[in-house]
């Protein structure tokens, strides 16, 4: 395996992590919201809030490390999407400012105010919209050279479909990711009316996830034809990753086996999130950018693989102490500390 390979690889596994951390976070705060707004927050708040509170700070390190990781890797990358992503990315971040206020606001401050709540679960949902519009920009077709630097077309950008099919993606897969996630965390605290709540928004959110998916492939088709063809040459791996979609839904269907079917999701979109990547290789941005034309020299990779390297020796063992002590302790889930409720 090259550096160039090697490099990506790594980006790519905390871009993973981001991914799933992420959903369950932006998705527990949407329903949060949603529970709030119509009066069921006395069943599913304090659920939520056992899984937020541990969590929230932490969900960011991975999307740190994914930039800058990208950018020390790659430094033609801040040429070519430094300023065609200035509107979006400002309002990614504008949006996790707010989210994080308003978390504090509404934990901290007013609890249950239906304003902080609502801010709250919003912000969640567009942050993954405003920023899986980078997927569609990669994709290329938005971003011309004038005068040697580079420029997005925003009205075609934003009128076209796959822009939008991967928008809905990028929302029905968070709250679908979050409701099985919280399925299973409800059921092992053994809160019955929560399970059976968050069971029926995983059903729910199942259905567009799979029309979305289905929506883009036709889209990638007509736009990006060469990687459509990649795409297809790993049909394998999108069926496994089919497959476990399918075995996920049917357990939940089933009201069975929570923590298998959780296993079985993070699968799934691990089998579909790097068949994505493999076969959008070598391009960053088509037709542009690969990872040949644009990776740092040699001594600063090997640097920056040591400092990942370094970084996840940190970042696992912090991870896993939070799961010990908080998500995955029976007295915590159960709401209870030191032995009262």
């Amino acid at each position: 395996m090259n550096l160039e390979v090697l490099g990506i690889s790594v980006l790519w596994l905390f871009l993973f992590g981001y991914v799933i951390i992420a959903s369950i976070d932006f998705g527990a705060g949407f329903f949060n919201a949603y529970s709030v707004l119509t009066g069921r927050q006395h069943i599913l708040t304090h659920i939520i809030q056992r899984y937020l509170s541990p969590v929230w700070e932490i969900t960011n390190v991975f999307l740190v490390f994914f930039f800058v990781g990208m950018v020390g890797f790659f430094p033609k990358t801040a040429f070519y999407y430094g300023t065609t992503l200035l509107v979006p990315a400002s309002i990614g971040i504008i949006l996790l400012a707010i989210r994080g206020s308003y978390y504090a606001f509404e934990s901290y401050g007013s609890r249950g105010h239906k304003g902080y709540s609502f801010m709250y679960g919003i912000a969640g949902l567009l942050i993954p919209a405003s920023l899986s519009v980078v997927l569609t920009i990669s994709e290329g077709g938005f971003v011309s050279i004038t005068n040697g630097q580079p420029a997005l077309d925003y009205w075609r950008l934003f009128t076209s479909p796959l822009t939008w099919s991967i928008v809905v993606l990028a929302i029905a897969a968070v709250l679908y990711i979050s409701a099985v996630f919280l399925t299973w965390y409800a059921n092992k605290a053994k809160d019955v009316e929560a399970t059976r709540i968050l069971r029926k928004y995983a059903l729910i959110w199942a259905v567009p996830l799979a029309i979305t998916v289905i929506g883009i492939m036709v889209e990638l088709k007509n736009h990006n034809p060469e990687h459509y063809s990649r795409m297809v040459d790993l049909w394998y791996m999108f069926a496994i990753s089919g497959l476990m979609f399918f075995v996920t839904v049917w357990f939940i269907w089933q009201r069975r086996n929570y923590g298998i079917a959780l296993a079985l999701l993070i699968g799934q979109f691990a089998f579909a999130f790097y068949a994505y990547g493999v076969s959008h290789y070598p391009y960053l941005l088509y037709p542009y950018l690969t990872l040949y034309d644009s990776f740092t020299n040699e001594a600063m990779a090997l640097s920056l693989v040591i400092a990942f390297i370094a970084g996840l020796c940190l970042l696992i063992p912090s991870l896993y102490l939070v799961l010990k002590l908080f998500l995955f302790d029976k007295d915590y889930v159960r709401g209870k500390e030191n032995g009262h409720v």
